[in-house]
């Protein structure tokens, strides 16, 4: 199983960054997908699942309508859209195999930082 995040990257408030994962090394299609986050000094935080159909998505309080988990079946590729970044969602993002309760893989993470 392999799992590499790209996209993050320095954003001003408000602004917006779109980060992607490609995978490989599984079945993709059939795999629900994860985001979770990492700010400084903090645990893991959760943050969105999407299912393998993209049938259904789930979000953090803390992103809900500001961030959108998407899939590309075809690509073997997830995304996280995120927009009206706030400082607090500066962070590690990483990409995982798997539900919100159990994932089986995560990849080396993106650092996103949220500064004007």
């Amino acid at each position: 199983v392999q799992l590499v995040e790209s996209g993050g990257g320095l954003v001003q408030p408000g602004g917006s960054l779109r980060v992607s994962c490609a995978a490989s090394g599984f079945i993709f299609s059939t795999s629900y997908m994860t985001w979770v986050r990492q700010a400084p000094g903090k645990g893991l935080e959760w943050v969105s699942t999407i299912t393998a159909g993209s049938t259904m998505k789930d979000y953090a309080d803390s992103v809900k309508g500001r961030f959108t988990i998407s899939r590309d079946n075809a690509k073997n590729t997830l995304y996280l859209q995120m927009n009206s970044l706030k400082p607090e969602d500066t962070a590690v993002y990483y990409c995982a195999r798997g539900t919100r309760y159990a994932t089986t893989s995560k990849g080396q993470g993106t650092q996103v930082t949220v500064s004007s």
